[in-house]
């Protein structure tokens, strides 16, 4: 874990914190700066924190500086000239809203959303646009029922020790009556207990490991059961590209990841393909991506599955490079990130993975130029299911005003709600109710790209 100071720490502490470090006892210097209550909260900001540094604007930061003393006309004020100079960024949106918001009422319906700035802050960003696209479409509209949407913004760095305190700040503030998030499967399966025990509903827009679906009725998913991404991807490998002998290569520390890996090798053997066994764990202190090919090769692998942790897809990218187009490439929905097309390039041709949202989508038509509109480019699966999450919540907000009745509405058989694509609703287990589609990486126009596979080829309808 990537240790963090942060200001406001008595200086006991970092004294407590040097013998530890001298001692090698990191679970220690963990669980001091994580229950420390100024370090969770320099976490969490309405407005009144800069959590994303980078490119930070002088517009930005006084817009900022400006909430924090509520002078909320001059926030707004700051915040406008801030997008005019950086349309897409989603922290700057937010604050926006909430501060439209409290110019007028503070007594408006809260929600948080808790993402990985301090570890990846592409995804983190990814998954803000969603949020704040949502949040801006319902405050323009008029708000939930007259009353504009606030959203808190959260750092957790995808990090399980992090969540859990998230989710005891989260679970003891009344105000906040829904949370989106976790990105990282073990960052949702370390906060969600906490949250159901809270009775707080937690919607993750990414997270996908099977034993979220056990936690509890409070828990939701915008993505279906990984049963669900890894048998259409099973199908087209044995079906249409043809390659029955496939080696893996996983991140034992990512359980998302793993569970999928599981799931596609049960579905390939279910087909009368073959599973080609290697060493190839990327969270290993030996992993070798070439070691790893040739190995693969050697047993007379036709592909190779990548389940990388979302933190680390450069090792994935690293056995793509080793590859040199020798063996098939497919993989999880983790590599379905602008990162991979931009570090892999021609090594990641061919690369192919299941995913819940692509621009090229029928149904996405509408949400994909109101993205596009709205942050000057294209967006991903990531913003579309953030934006889902935060869709299901919005209405759900409509008809509730407690968490215990936002919970109920979610779980009703007949609820729904317009999303990115697809509609948005839930299974009794919590797992959401959509078709995965298949996009396969290509070269199009002296660049490559994410391009959706038709549908009928695996069987799958539009």
């Amino acid at each position: 874990m990537r240790l963090k100071t942060k200001q406001g720490l008595p200086p006991i502490v970092f004294i407590v914190l040097g013998f530890a470090l001298l001692l090698g006892m990191p679970k220690l210097v963990a669980y001091l700066l994580n229950n420390n209550p100024a370090s969770i909260q320099e976490r969490m900001s309405w407005g009144d924190k800069l959590l994303i540094l980078a490119d930070a604007t002088p517009e930005k930061k006084a817009g900022i500086s400006a909430f924090a003393n509520k002078e909320y006309r001059t926030a707004i004020a700051k915040f406008q000239a801030a997008l005019i100079q950086q349309q897409n960024d989603p922290e700057t949106l937010i604050y926006l809203n909430n501060a439209i918001v409290r110019s007028t009422s503070d007594n408006t319906p809260r929600i948080a959303v808790s993402v990985p700035i301090g570890s990846n802050l592409n995804v983190a960003r990814e998954l803000l646009r969603g949020v704040a696209q949502a949040q801006h479409e319902i405050n323009r509209s008029g708000g939930i029922n007259g009353k504009g949407l606030q959203v808190e913004i959260i750092n957790d760095e995808n990090n399980p020790d992090i969540a859990e305190q998230v989710a005891k700040a989260l679970i003891a503030d009344p105000q906040v009556l829904a949370v989106v998030g976790h990105n990282a499967s073990e960052a949702s399966l370390a906060a969600a207990p906490i949250y159901q025990s809270g009775q707080l509903v937690m919607i993750t827009p990414t997270s996908s490991a099977k034993k979220l679906a056990d936690v509890g009725n409070y828990i939701f998913r915008a993505l279906p059961s990984t049963r669900f991404l890894a048998e259409p991807l099973a199908k087209y490998v044995l079906k249409v590209a043809k390659k029955p002998s496939v080696a893996t290569c996983y991140n034992s520390q990512a359980p998302d990841n793993i569970t999928f890996r599981d799931e596609f090798t049960a579905s390939l053997i279910a087909g009368g393909g073959k599973l080609i066994n290697i060493d190839c764990d990327m969270a290993s202190a030996t992993f070798n991506p070439s070691t790893s090919i040739a190995q693969a090769i050697g047993s007379g692998a036709d592909a190779i599955l990548l389940t990388p942790h979302i933190d680390q897809l450069e090792k994935s990218i690293e056995i793509a490079r080793s590859n040199k187009s020798g063996l098939a490439l497919f993989s999880s929905p983790s590599m379905y990130t602008m990162q991979t097309l931009h570090s892999g390039g021609s090594d990641v041709n061919g690369l192919t993975m299941p995913v819940v949202w692509h621009p090229q989508m029928e149904k996405a038509s509408v949400f994909t130029k109101q993205a596009t509109k709205l942050w000057g480019g294209q967006v991903n699966w990531r913003t579309a299911t953030a934006y889902d999450a935060t869709q299901a919540i919005i209405e759900g907000l409509k008809k509730a005003r407690t968490r215990s009745e936002l919970q109920a509405t979610l779980s009703n058989p007949n609820f729904s709600t317009t999303g990115a694509g697809d509609v948005v609703k839930f299974l009794p287990t919590g797992d959401r109710y959509t078709r995965p589609r298949l996009v396969q990486v290509r070269s199009t126009t002296a660049k490559y790209e994410f391009v959706l596979i038709d549908p009928k080829q695996v069987g799958l309808a539009e």
